[in-house]
């Protein structure tokens, strides 16, 4: 697109070759530059996504010397961006090979224990019991349009009280083995390459584990995924365990009732049907959270509605 050139021609990259990569689940695009200054990789934001939450947030991760993709440039007008080339091992491609999944695990939790202890941006959005609730209910939306959803919503709404155990703190929202990059040959929790980061939120510390662990595109073995949640416990001896399990189960089972909207969503109106092929571990997540007690009344809706 011609503004896409005029943007590389004007910071250096006149020529480069442009190859697209494979985008997340929104509109953005992903284009890796060759043959200009240095190697970075072009994001292309359409008007309905705005770019400075992804700038405010690449500000204060490095504030923190974190490894978020340095912004090279930006016309945030135009929704362009110019960002380092942080490479392609991802969390998931290193453990395909047949990486440390222990060690890969245990320093996320570690990073997210530390991204939960700095004071959060000062404009994040809230992610209150009113967001939840919406995003919970994108289930009976496109996953189960026929399932009645004023009941759904009324057994959310006394769930939700539940889903806070600890002081409300910076959440990623998508923290996961495909938005995570191994890089070993940086220090500390910089080793932690950082992408997709732009929805980031104040909220509930529960969240972000939930996100790691109960991963829609890869299987975390359950006794892995129980020795990390005991090493986040060890390491956060202010939170009281028992509502700390409860409101995880909660998150779980939030968390993975808007993947099961959002990728029906994705499949029936945006043509993407690959992500139903991620529904049954989906769906699999969502059944053990719903063996928490507390979330009886949610497991009775989804027997007699879902049939899961």
């Amino acid at each position: 697109m011609p503004e896409a050139d005029d943007f590389l021609d004007r910071h250096g990259f006149a020529g480069a070759t442009r190859t697209a990569l494979a985008g997340d689940a929104s509109a953005r695009r992903y284009e890796r530059l060759r043959g200009g200054p240095k190697p970075a990789i072009l994001m292309l934001c359409p008007p309905q996504i705005p770019l400075e939450p992804f700038l405010g947030v690449a500000n204060w991760l490095h504030r923190w010397r974190l490894s978020a993709p340095e912004v090279c440039a930006f016309d945030a007008k135009a929704g362009r961006a110019l960002l380092e080339d942080l490479g392609d091992d991802l969390f998931s491609r290193v453990l395909a090979r047949g990486g440390d999944e222990r060690a890969l695990y245990e320093a996320a939790v570690d990073l997210l224990l530390f991204l939960q202890r700095c004071p959060p941006p000062g404009d994040l959005p809230v992610y209150d019991d009113a967001w939840l609730l919406r995003e919970a209910a994108l289930l009976p939306e496109w996953y189960s349009p026929n399932a009645p959803a004023d009941d759904y919503r009324a057994i959310w709404q006394d769930l939700l009280p539940h889903a806070r155990a600890g002081a409300d703190g910076f959440v990623y929202v998508d923290y996961h083995a495909d938005n995570l990059l191994w890089l070993p040959e940086r220090d500390g929790h910089a080793r932690i390459g950082l992408l997709d980061f732009q929805d980031a939120r104040l909220g509930p510390p529960a969240y972000d584990l939930v996100s790691l662990l109960e991963d829609a595109r890869r299987d975390v073995p359950p006794d892995l995924a129980e020795a990390v949640v005991e090493r986040y416990l060890a390491a956060r001896p202010d939170l009281d365990q028992q509502a700390f399990r409860a409101a995880y189960a909660v998150l779980g089972a939030q968390r993975n009732a808007k993947i099961l909207g959002l990728f029906s969503r994705l499949a029936r109106r945006d043509g993407k049907p690959a992500y139903l092929a991620l529904l049954p571990r989906v769906v699999g997540h969502l059944k053990r959270d719903l063996e928490h007690p507390l979330l009886a009344p949610l497991r009775a809706w989804c027997d007699r509605h879902l049939q899961l």
